[in-house]
């Protein structure tokens, strides 16, 4: 986009360009000062004593537009759980019947809580500061000068010009219309693009397709026809996730689970038994604890608020968190050429004149189309670079047609200095001449060696004529090299590593896209598919997609059609684009991904924007998505597990009618070492195992047995311990006997989970042994835990069960693994 004056007749003059971005709040500085009448009120815009005023009576475009939850929302949702409100209830119990080393699980879910809030707090930063980075800025007209201002300081009666990929930031009316053709498929679903003429409405939420034009806002901040949507659809969003759904289903039988086993433990400590009121209560409360997985939702929060900072540090925006996920679950990318393996820019290597033309009045021609957009795509800017207009060109633009992926070409109408009146075409030399004309050959020849060739046709009557392509006269091939992404070689070689299939979807003429493709190493990019030939049927569509890897001559509506053909198939796509074309598609895809140049509509529909503009950042997504997958469901397991052996012994204590074997010190220590400590670092390590889906199936598969192995042999320890001591101090030296195996067991739970073994893991799991052994040797750690081994026969037979139960968890994961997979 460039900065523009206005002349007296309200047409828009290209100027020098304009920096990128405009801080919020920035003055306006005039290019071209110009006299203009009040009349022109539309083309020079709104005064500053204007905006002054309507900023002042509260007429400005003031919606509050987040990329994150607030900090309250933050405090409440860690703090406001419902097992943190059972949790709190019994610690409250705790603290008044028990000492203090009972109530140790309390503070531990208050550090949890403390920690969950923080890293989403640094998580909101990092999206807060990303998302200014990456937030539109419209083209305001004010004192006769356009220029970029924050979405939030236009006021009402702005003037906002309008180009392709812009999108409608608040309602107005449009005042000019040059082939302006608008998208509001966002608002009513409906796919076509709407043609808008001066006085007809537009809404906000909507883009520009095609042409350019400017509109006057008529409603601003919430009064816009879209703006609560807008500003729902740029906060911090929960969109269905597998793993957040997988672990509410997983909370949701648990609850199930854990109701009617902790008022069965409850009846068994406090009416059954005959004991010490408050050790029955301490007990029933050791009982009912763990059956909660509460650090499981914890680490959920903590490893996606990471992935977002980390990422974040990469100049990569995700605007919604599950994106993380669903991108490592993704097994088909489809790329868009241009911005994505390539770069913008292209050079213009070579002009060849046709049917005898002269080479200068060629040059001419694209010298003046060059000057007929305000708003050139990346061909036309390398026509402009070559052919640079001069204060000498006298030709005048008398009708223009903007570029349109649908149609594949843009125009424009002069009369030149001796008054003849001329009208050209630049596109696609597929598109304008017909099928079997020779110049395709020679075409096609270019086309093999990765060059872009655009065809400038001479049209026999005006533009506006619905077939002016028909019959146009070639005048010449204009041909484009366009640059490679130095990284895209790289990045298209880590897909094919993880087998995720790469498709290249390009407006562009198939051969020479295959030709890119080829050069940068990508699989199979000699099978190439021209899109006109795509058979309409999704399932024949289908087929055709999985069996190339390159399409060209591909519609919006095209690629739209091509990623729901895929995901017909069940593969999860995710779908990357920079342009206003890539939209439509970009909107179907399980995953769409934006650079962070690319058009505000593509931005807008994205989860993720490469806000740093490489396709190298992809990778980097992929790997945080299998990290947090991975690891989760390995931490999953270990939560669960605890769970399955908690409830389970809760069963037998009722069922058995004998004391429950633990005090909430001794499981808030074993819940420590072998789960909280270890979970930590182990949903944050590196991990690189692809994404596999039914994460309740795959988690269940293994929890329940290990619980089920982890409480049998438990209690079967407890009740040989019952039959060995007897006497005063016997329920404590039973308790410790149990705890014994019940640790050994965990801790083999968690050397499995743990594995493929690193140094750290090895580390990370000893350091868990190491401190138990220490409780149990440390006389005033002994005490306050409760924990003492009597004797030497009771010890090791706890330490035998626990070892016949490790070689029972061995077969019971290894049967797993054989029938199901991993």
């Amino acid at each position: 986009m460039t900065q523009r004056a206005l002349d007296s007749s309200g047409e828009q003059t290209p100027g020098p360009s304009r920096p990128a971005m405009i801080d919020a709040g920035a003055e306006l500085d005039p290019v071209h000062p110009v006299d203009l009448p009040p009349s022109a009120h539309d083309a020079t815009g709104l005064t500053t004593a204007e905006v002054a005023e309507r900023v002042a009576r509260g007429e400005v475009n003031d919606v509050p537009v987040r990329s994150s939850r607030s900090v309250t929302e933050i405090v409440r949702a860690n703090v406001f759980t419902r097992f943190n409100l059972i949790i709190g209830v019994l610690w409250v119990i705790m603290l008044f019947v028990a000492p203090i080393q009972d109530s140790l699980f309390g503070f531990v879910i208050v550090a949890n809580t403390g920690i969950g809030i923080i890293q989403e707090w640094r998580a909101k930063k990092t999206l807060d500061s990303l998302a200014v980075i990456g937030e539109a800025k419209p083209t305001v007209r004010r004192d006769g000068v356009a220029a970029e201002i924050s979405t939030h300081e236009i006021v009402l009666g702005d003037v906002v010009e309008l180009g392709p990929g812009d999108k409608v930031v608040v309602d107005g009316t449009v005042a000019e219309a040059d082939g302006l053709e608008v998208d509001e498929s966002l608002l009513t679903g409906e796919a076509d693009p709407v043609l808008k003429k001066p006085g007809d409405p537009v809404m906000s939420g909507s883009f520009v397709v095609a042409g350019g034009g400017a509109f006057t806002a008529t409603k601003v901040g919430r009064e816009a026809y879209a703006a609560q949507l807008a500003e729902e659809a740029s906060r911090f969003t929960l969109v269905h996730s597998e793993l957040r759904s997988g672990i509410s289903t997983i909370l949701k039988y648990v609850t199930w689970m854990m109701v009617p086993t902790a008022i069965g433990l409850i009846i068994s400590q406090l009416v059954v038994k005959d004991n010490n009121f408050k050790d029955s209560v301490a007990r029933t409360v050791g009982g009912i604890v763990p059956m909660i997985p509460e650090g499981l939702v914890l680490l959920t929060s903590v490893a996606f608020a990471i992935g977002v900072v980390r990422l974040g540090r990469k100049q990569c925006l995700v605007q919604e968190l599950p994106a993380i996920e669903g991108l490592a679950r993704v097994d088909v990318v489809c790329l868009d050429k241009t911005g994505t393996l390539t770069e913008g820019g292209m050079d213009i290597t070579e002009v060849r004149p046709l049917n005898g033309s002269d080479e200068a009045y060629v040059h001419q021609v694209l010298r003046s189309l060059g000057s007929s957009d305000p708003r050139p795509n990346a061909s036309l800017q390398a026509i402009i670079d070559a052919y640079p207009a001069g204060d000498e060109d006298g030709w005048a633009v008398t009708d223009a047609m903007p570029f349109s992926s649908a149609r594949k070409y843009s125009g424009a109408a002069f009369t030149e200095t001796d008054g003849t009146r001329s009208a050209w075409l630049l596109g696609a030399p597929d598109v304008l001449l017909p099928d079997g004309d020779a110049t395709l050959t020679e075409i096609e020849h270019l086309n093999e060696q990765g060059l872009r060739v655009l065809l400038l046709a001479r049209v026999r009557g005006g533009l506006d004529a619905p077939d002016a392509a028909e019959g146009a006269t070639p005048t010449a091939l204009v041909v484009l090299e366009q640059r490679l992404r130095p990284d895209a070689a790289e990045t298209l070689k880590y897909f094919a590593q993880q087998n995720v299939a790469t498709k290249v979807i390009s407006g562009d003429n198939a051969v020479s896209v295959g030709a890119v493709a080829g050069k940068l190493g990508l699989a199979g990019a000699e099978n190439t598919l021209d899109a006109r030939k795509m058979p309409a049927d999704p399932d024949d569509m289908a087929t055709a997609m999985e069996q190339n890897a390159v399409f060209g001559r591909v519609t919006p509506q095209q690629k739209r059609d091509m990623v729901a053909a895929l995901q017909s198939r069940g593969h999860t796509v995710a779908m990357t684009g920079d342009g206003v074309n890539d939209v439509l598609a970009l909107k179907d895809a399980d995953i769409g991904v934006s650079m962070g140049s690319g058009s505000e509509a593509t931005r807008a529909v994205a989860q993720i924007v490469l806000l740093n503009n490489s396709f190298a950042t992809l990778p980097s997504v992929v790997a945080e998505g299998r990290r947090v997958i991975g690891n989760i469901t390995r931490v999953a397991t270990l939560f669960l597990t605890k769970t399955v052996y908690s409830v389970l012994l809760a069963i037998l204590v009722v069922c058995t009618q004998v004391e429950y074997p633990f005090l909430p010190r001794h499981l808030t220590l074993l819940s420590t070492l072998t789960i909280g400590v270890p979970a930590f670092f182990l949903a944050l390590a590196p991990n690189k195992e692809r994404a596999q889906p039914h994460f309740v199936r795959r988690v269940m598969r293994y929890a329940i047995p290990s619980g089920v192995i982890a409480a049998t042999a438990t209690f079967t320890t407890y009740l040989v311990a019952r039959h060995h001591y007897s006497g005063p101090g016997a329920l404590e030296a039973e308790t410790s006997a149990a705890t014994l195996t019940l640790f050994l067991t965990s801790m083999w739970v968690l050397a499995i989970i743990a594995r493929p073994y690193t140094w750290w893991r090895i580390g990370l799991v000893a350091a868990m042994g190491l401190g138990f052994l220490i409780v149990l040797v440390v006389p005033w750690l002994q005490d306050f835990f409760a924990l003492k081994l009597v004797g030497t026969t009771m010890p090791w037979t706890a330490v035998g069960i626990a070892a016949a139960a490790a070689a029972l968890l061995e077969c019971s994961w290894r049967l797993v693994g054989r029938r199901f997979g991993t």
